[in-house]
């Protein structure tokens, strides 16, 4: 008998398999993703030293506030926190990362806030 796996072990397997390839280094960080169902979350992270350089999420005051004003769906959201992301690395002399979708396919809010960092300034 075949045991089926859940959605979250699948994601977990290509998670893996992604994490086998992208890696962050001090010249060209690592800008990981996650997302639940109410909220998304994005750290640039540097594998070589072990240490998040910076992270942000749809919980941050500052995106809360910006997002705040409009009534937007979850994509649009994303999106704007991808050009926050971005402007902010730029700031801190970040201009090339490496995306980890973290075994989440390349669509949605996946893809919006990947554009919205691109539109920023930043180079994946």
């Amino acid at each position: 008998m075949i045991k089926k796996d859940s959605r979250a072990a699948r994601r977990k397997m290509r998670h893996r398999r992604v994490r086998k390839k992208v890696y962050g280094t001090p010249d060209i960080p690592r800008l990981s993703v996650f997302k639940s169902l109410k909220h998304f979350y994005a750290q640039i992270i540097d594998d070589d030293k072990r240490e998040t350089l910076y992270s942000a999420s749809l919980l941050t005051p500052e995106v809360r506030a910006m997002l705040s004003q409009d009534n937007q769906n979850k994509s649009e959201n994303a999106k704007k926190l991808g050009k926050y992301v971005g402007e902010k690395a730029l700031s801190k002399g970040i201009k090339k990362v490496c995306f980890d979708r973290a075994g989440y396919r390349y669509h949605g809010r996946v893809k919006a806030f990947a554009d919205g960092a691109r539109e920023a300034g930043l180079e994946f």
